[in-house]
């Protein structure tokens, strides 16, 4: 059975994870280190971690299984689960790779010791409505393959 696992304390896309996980059936798992809202008559389990850093990701990581899909935008996680076997998608929509996932970690690193040295500042972009239309499409594709592969 495909699970879909998500990031879920900055997660800005929980709204279209219920809309496309309700309609192929498919069961969510939100992993957050607080408590929040979980839309009543939905197949959506709340796990709260410990505040711990990286707690959350730490839980997700050791739950996913091949053939399950991630949603987090955090890509030290997003590297971890691919190499388990599951599908990852950023909550704009673009899906983690194995092919990117090694520039998605160099960019990370690069940009957070821009930030150390007072170069960079800020955090990522708000979403765009293109980038919410982007994360629909790609979650409805992930779970599409997902559901239609073999489980081993």
């Amino acid at each position: 059975m495909v699970i879909l696992f998500v990031d879920a304390d900055a997660c800005p896309v929980k709204d279209e994870v219920y809309s496309v996980a309700s309609r192929h059936g498919v069961r969510v798992v939100l992993v957050s280190n607080m408590r929040m809202a979980v839309p009543p008559g939905l197949d959506v389990e709340l796990v709260v971690v410990g505040r711990g850093l990286d707690a959350a990701d730490d839980w997700i990581a050791e739950h996913v299984e091949a053939g399950d899909v991630v949603v987090t935008s955090d890509i030290p996680l997003a590297a971890r689960c691919l190499a388990a076997g599951a599908q990852v998608l950023g909550a704009d929509g673009r899906p983690f790779t194995e092919d990117s996932i090694g520039g998605a970690l160099a960019t990370r690193a690069l940009k957070s010791e821009l930030r150390e040295r007072g170069v960079l500042s800020g955090g990522p972009r708000p979403l765009a409505d293109k980038d919410r239309s982007r994360f629909l499409t790609r979650l409805d594709q992930m779970l599409q393959a997902a559901l239609r592969a073999p489980r081993g």
